[in-house]
Parts: structure tokens; sequence; C-alpha cells
């Protein structure tokens, strides 16, 4: 993981943070000296991966929470919990989302409202949150994670890729609207990533997926986790309002 010496105390929220690239990116905060929140769905998703992390190093200081974040009561309880172990926050990353491939004539109201209700109306709630905080500090950073369908949209699901438009919408919007504040807003368009679901699938599937990625090869959780890292970090002190496509050259 890279080293991002600007990262070390800064206080992170980071949601959907228990597996894949939310895990190794709450990795990649707290080895460059970070104090971290972790967010996750469920109690058990959340004390499975404190336990991984205290393995790794049992001084770490990362706080693991699972709020509702359709709830502002329950998000407001965290953000208290947060700040009072921690201090105020100073960095969020907004990877909380869920996935979906239903077939236009298969989906109802609720379901696409339901896939946005997660993916976009969560992530503007916890930003607004934290975005307040952050105008007090003078300054913040905010990166949210897209995806390569919010480019290259895909098969079937519309309601994923809209949402993913969505989120590269707002970051750019928020870019424009927070940077008098001293608040950078990024997002990071992962291609296609080598998580545990991914590995599952027929081997054959995968190698034809990498056959349409220039660099021949699936990314690992560790690209995303570092792109992001940058962002959030000093080093992208004059980047904001950018949709990071991190998927090897994939192409559409």
């Amino acid at each position: 993981m890279n080293q991002y010496p600007s990262l070390q105390d800064k206080v992170v929220i980071v949601s959907g943070g228990t597996r894949g690239i939310g895990y190794e990116t709450v990795r990649g905060f707290l080895q460059n000296g970070a104090k971290v929140a972790m967010l996750g769905s469920r109690q058990e998703t959340v004390n499975k991966a404190l336990a991984r992390l205290r393995e790794e190093n049992a001084s770490y200081p990362v706080l693991g929470c699972y709020p509702d974040l359709q709830s502002e009561t329950e998000v407001k309880e965290m953000l208290d919990a947060v700040t009072t172990q921690f201090g105020t926050v100073d960095i969020l990353v907004n990877n909380a989302g869920v996935s979906d491939a239903t077939s236009l004539y298969d989906y109802d109201d609720q379901h696409f409202s339901d896939v946005m209700k997660i993916n976009v109306d969560a992530m503007f709630r916890l930003t607004r949150l934290c975005a307040g905080m952050m105008k007090e500090k003078g300054k913040g950073a905010i990166v949210n994670t897209s995806s390569m369908v919010s480019l290259y949209a895909q098969r079937s699901g519309s309601a994923y890729p809209t949402s993913k438009f969505a989120v590269n919408g707002m970051s750019k919007a928020l870019a424009r609207e927070l940077g008098k504040d001293g608040i950078r807003v990024n997002a990071v368009a992962p291609g296609i990533i080598g998580t545990d679901m991914v590995k599952a699938l027929d081997e054959n599937l995968i190698t034809a997926m990498a056959a349409n990625i220039p660099l021949q090869r699936l990314g690992k959780p560790e690209d995303i986790a570092d792109a992001i890292l940058f962002l959030a970090s000093d080093a992208a002190s004059y980047i904001t309002g950018a949709v990071l496509s991190v998927d090897g050259g994939f192409v559409g």
C-alpha cells in the first residue's frame, strides 16, 4: 500500500468497509496512521472485519459501526460516537452500495427505488452530515465509489448504472459547491475487480473478462484502495470533481 504522510492522524469514515474494496481501503488508511470508523450493514460482519484487522495490528485505531444508512437518526448517532472517540471527521469514503442485474421487464417501482436509496440517497445523507463538520475545519476530502458501468452501462439492471451516473453527477456538483469551503469531492470508477464473488466464477469466464482489459488482468481491491487513498490525501490537493477510472483500460 502506498504511503501518504498527510493521512497521519486524520479521522476517516469508510462505509461498506467490511470486505473487498472497502476493507482494503480501511487497511490502507490505518497503515497510513489514520483513525478509521469502518461501517458495515450488520454487527456480525463488522465484528469479523475488526477481528481480522486486530490480528494484523492490535493497536490499530479503528471503530466498527453498523448504522442503518437509511436512518438519519442512526447516522447521527454513529457520527456522535466517532467524534467522541476520534474527533471531527476529516475524510469520508462513500463505498457502501448494492449491484443489480434485473431485467427491465422484471423491475417494479419498489425494487428500482431500493437500489437508488442505497446507492444514492444514503451517500447523500452521509455526505451532507459530514460536510458540515469539514466546513467548520475549513478542509476535508470526500471520495465516492462509482463504477465503470457509470461510463459504459451494462446489459441489464438499469438501476445500477443509473445510480452510478448519479454518483458521478453528485460528485461533480458537490465539488463545485463545496470547493469554497476547502472540501474536495471526487469519485473512483472501478473496473472488474477480483473480489471473492468474482473469483468464484468459472475460470474460463474470468479469462474471457480479462481479455477485454488492455492490462490483461482483473483489478485487485488494493488497486482501488490505492486510488481512494491518493484522492483523499494532500497529494491530490488540486484535484476535485474528478471521476477516476481504475479499470486497466477496460474497453466497453
